[in-house]
């Protein structure tokens, strides 16, 4: 069964006929509807995505207050709980319209959709910071992977770019330094990406085949192990980083991994 939480700043019921009306459009699908009401506060929108993310729901709200919108977006993105905004683009479409002097509030729509230019930027974002690209601007990331190559890092950071965050990856290679923008990173937010020896040498096989034997020794198991090794002594070097082992697993259990360790970090510095 999927479940949907209503939550609004008023009693939820016309953002309920909404997300029924819709529904309608689902015959086939058993639905679960929660209703939260009178959600004026922070502390209230985080209820709210906690309790979502326990029950595996997504939360559609209508709220008015930019602030509090602006809090569920940002904490939708920390728990991993999908959130549709059905206040926002209203409240945007009315002040364009509606607005005596328009030139009075510069900006006013994007302030309103700000959750999906950033999504736009985040995109854009990884699409520049990939394999090591530009890595002096990595201090402006909310994330850094660090992995040798076929770690999943470009499809992670894609995957986390879509749910609004900041992330730039980094490659690993045998004997090569990291750039020196790594030491300057709070550790937080660095996630080293490590993997079984046969399984990547499997994948990399593939990778191997696919470019006609192209790559060299990149493939070779000795080599595989040798760069595992070398990867895994730049991680222990650096015991602020976070080490995630991918090996078989899907990338929404990796990003899962990445933003369980991120929403305790932030339980701890809000203790």
């Amino acid at each position: 069964m999927r479940h949907i939480l209503i939550v609004s700043d008023g009693t939820g019921g016309t953002a309920e006929q909404a997300v029924r009306a819709a529904l309608t459009q689902f015959p086939d699908t058993e639905v679960a509807i929660e209703r939260r009401s009178e959600v004026r506060t922070v502390e209230r929108v985080v209820e709210a995505v906690q309790h979502a993310a326990r029950i595996g729901a997504f939360i559609v709200h209508t709220i008015v207050s930019q602030d509090l919108r602006n809090a569920m977006a940002e904490q939708g993105r920390l728990h991993n709980v999908p959130t549709i905004d059905l206040m926002g683009p209203l409240l945007a479409q009315l002040a364009q319209h509606l607005a005596h002097s328009p030139a009075e509030k510069p900006g006013l729509f994007r302030e309103l959709n700000r959750e999906y230019f950033r999504r736009i930027e985040a995109v854009e974002f990884a699409l520049r910071h990939d394999d090591g690209q530009r890595a002096h601007e990595l201090d402006n990331a909310d994330i850094v992977l660090v992995g040798v190559s076929r770690t999943f890092k470009t499809p992670l950071s894609i995957f986390l770019a879509f749910k609004g965050w900041m992330v730039g990856n980094v490659p690993v290679m045998l004997d090569a330094p990291l750039p020196p923008i790594l030491e300057q990173l709070p550790p937080s937010k660095v996630f080293c990406l490590t993997t079984d020896a046969v399984n990547l040498a499997e994948l990399r096989r593939a990778r191997h085949k696919h470019l006609g034997g192209a790559t060299g020794s990149y493939a070779d198991p000795e080599f595989v192990q040798r760069e595992l090794a070398y990867a895994e002594m730049l991680f222990r070097s650096h015991p602020g980083w976070s080490v995630i082992e991918v090996t078989y697993k899907p990338i929404e259990e990796i990003a899962s991994e990445i933003l369980a360790i991120l929403r305790a970090r932030n339980r701890t510095a809000s203790a």
